[in-house]
């Protein structure tokens, strides 16, 4: 046995739905603006924001962790616990953004991680208090085991991003499978005009568009969790037709594939169109954002 096989048993437990699927209500009940919803997921910087700001706040702690091995650092060792518990606020936040949008196997696991985390804190609460009150033996006792507890909580934060793919850009493989010279994708004819459309170009799916003459396509697969493009609907943001996710709600502009709406972080992989003797051509873009046309 393998030791993160017990990791894929909390995935499996469905009991655990008990506590996670109100959570998930509670985070989506209170997070309404999307302004904020889609600073905390990470759109505006193109990367998800948590793993980022976990960074700070647990580097934090393990830093203090090992100042408190040395007696006369442990002064410095309490500040760190400090930073490490404010930047837990905004890690915190970012993570319950993340958790809301995720499927019910990650959310299992994500609910155990929140566990951990929060039992961590609660460590460090107590290690602070005791530090201010002059027991640095006792405070870095509590900084220790909230250490231990929270490195399991990090585990699982691991298990979620690379083993679940809870944050991963489901379409990065795109440029890699797609083909680099134009591919027929079918008859221009026989595309309905207005309405998301799959076609198969070599490998791969895509999910065309067809508006008049002009035609855009973009990759099947939505960067956030896989859902099927096709089975989307246009509309319109800052006068730019894009493509809104059926899943969870991610638009994509059609002309460079560019996020306008989380909880996707990454674009959706683009295909340069073009029209012969009544044939689609498409072939998939090398990088991310360029023009679809």
């Amino acid at each position: 046995m393998r030791p993160f096989d017990d990791i894929d048993r909390i995935a499996a437990t469905e009991a655990l739905d008990r506590v996670a699927a109100p959570a998930r209500d509670l985070v989506n009940k209170v997070l309404t603006n999307q302004k904020i919803a889609d600073v905390l997921h990470g759109v505006p910087i193109g990367h998800p924001l948590h793993p980022i700001l976990a960074q700070a706040s647990f580097g934090s702690f393990v830093s203090a962790g090992l100042l408190d091995l040395v007696p006369r650092t442990r002064r410095p060792a309490t500040a760190l616990i400090g930073v490490g518990l404010l930047t837990a606020v905004p890690t915190a936040a970012a993570g319950w953004a993340d958790y809301s949008q995720a499927h019910e196997e990650q959310q299992r696991v994500g609910i155990v991680h929140a566990a951990a985390n929060i039992t961590m804190l609660a460590g460090y609460v107590m290690s602070l208090g005791a530090r201010l009150r002059g027991r640095s033996t006792r405070g870095a006792l509590w900084g220790w085991t909230a250490l231990a507890v929270g490195s399991a909580g990090a585990a699982l934060g691991g298990h979620l991003s690379y083993h679940q793919s809870l944050g991963a850009n489901h379409a990065e493989d795109y440029p890699h499978i797609g083909p680099e010279d134009w591919t027929d994708a079918g008859a221009f004819d026989d595309l309905p005009d207005g309405e998301p459309t799959m076609r198969r170009v070599g490998e791969v799916r895509v999910v065309v568009v067809r508006r008049g003459d002009e035609v855009r396509a973009l990759g099947q697969r939505c960067p956030h969790a896989s859902a099927p493009l096709s089975d989307g609907e246009l509309t319109d943001r800052d006068g730019d037709t894009c493509l809104e996710c059926p899943w969870h709600g991610s638009v994509f502009r059609l002309d460079d594939g560019r996020v306008m709406q989380g909880p996707a972080t990454a674009p959706a992989a683009v295909f340069p169109a073009r029209v012969r003797e009544g044939r689609l051509e498409l072939r998939v873009a090398t990088w991310p954002g360029v023009p679809a046309g």
